[in-house]
């Protein structure tokens, strides 16, 4: 068995509860200082929101539409990352971050310090790269060309997934690279469609241990158009981006991480006539089994509990569904999943590993 280099994942990822108050809002208890947070209310339906340290921290994307970027002003949204998590601001006209007696959630991920440096392994230089090695992983921005590209992601091991957004572009999909679907598809985190097969995305190339590969498609590269990357990479006990098949049984396909999950991201990729959400379920909205709580990434709409979709367990070693649900545990479906921890199966690397606990 293998042992984590990462013993607190609490350090690198973390999921953090607040109550909106419509004025000048510190969050505290996140643990670090943030790179990139994704902010979602809870109660209403309003917007995904998503801000990182290498764009700044007044500009916001939504992980649920096709929208551009948007630059907030000095009175609504995010004001600053802070040393043990953020500030929000009024929330008067934007109310996706913190309006007033709102139930929030926030994911929060490190990456290096702050905006970081421009990355020049690839054919485009990126105007800015904050990379984590140590949990695997970066964000970059660039200018797209248009034409087959590689991109430097500094991570010194192979990315297995990847997140783009096209900045510029108010009609734009967002572009998801998972390497169980291969270097020829793509799929959409604002849609519930399946993953495609394009040649033009990631340009039949899988990436390589210091750089990614984009094609002529807009939505990965868009000639002289603002880019944003999110990139990861498998780490042993802190994060894990793979595959299952599902049973159609509520005592559902389980699924190994080697470490007890604090969020899960899962998506249906091959599709037979029904659509699949990219869902989201954490330890701090789920303490106990069975997690229900659930949020779609490509949808506004309000958490969604007790009706059976979203029912998992989050287990000491991985995650086991609950549900005959065909979006989530469909019967010899093909899904994807992306996982962080809470804490690995075994930590400490050496002879003196402290196994996980169950929830």
């Amino acid at each position: 068995m293998a042992y984590s280099s990462i013993v607190k994942p609490g350090d690198y990822f973390n999921t953090k509860l607040y109550t909106g108050n419509g004025s000048t809002n510190a969050i505290t208890g996140v643990g670090f200082q943030p790179d990139w947070v994704w902010i979602k209310d809870r109660d209403t339906s309003q917007h995904h929101r998503l801000a990182d340290a290498v764009r700044g921290v007044k500009k916001n994307l939504k992980s649920d539409t096709t929208d551009a970027e948007n630059t907030t002003d000095s009175y609504n949204g995010m004001a600053s990352f802070d040393s043990d998590g953020f500030t929000l601001t009024a929330d008067n006209d934007d109310h996706g971050y913190n309006a007033n007696g709102s139930s929030q959630v926030s994911w929060n991920w490190k990456a290096g310090t702050g905006q970081g440096s421009s990355n020049t392994d690839g054919s485009i230089n990126t105007t800015y790269t904050s990379v984590n090695t140590t949990a695997g992983f970066s964000i970059s921005t660039f200018t797209g060309t248009g034409s087959n590209a590689t991109v430097g992601h500094g991570l010194g091991v192979v990315p297995k997934m990847m997140i783009i957004k096209n900045r510029s572009d108010g009609s734009g999909h967002w572009r998801v690279y998972h390497a169980s679907m291969g270097n020829n598809k793509y799929g959409d985190l604002d849609n519930t469609g399946a993953f495609n097969t394009s040649s033009t995305t990631w340009n039949n190339t899988t990436p390589t241990n210091s750089v990614f590969s984009i094609g002529s498609d807009s939505r990965a590269n868009g000639n002289g158009n603002s880019m944003v990357a999110y990139v990861f990479a498998d780490k042993t006990g802190y994060s894990k981006f793979g595959s299952y098949i599902g049973n159609g049984n509520a005592n559902g396909a389980f699924v190994y991480t080697g470490f007890k999950p604090a969020w899960i991201m899962y998506k249906k990729a091959i599709q037979t006539g029904s659509v699949g959400r990219w869902s989201i379920i954490d330890n701090k909205r789920d303490p106990f089994n069975v997690a229900s709580h659930g949020l779609s990434a490509n949808a506004s709409s309000t958490e969604n509990t007790g009706s059976g979709y979203w029912d998992v367990d989050l287990l000491s070693n991985g995650f086991k569904f609950r549900t005959t649900e065909h979006e989530t545990n469909g019967n010899g479906e093909t899904f994807v999943y992306a996982a962080f921890a809470e804490e690995p199966l075994i930590a400490n690397s050496g002879t003196n590993g402290v196994p996980a606990t169950a929830k």
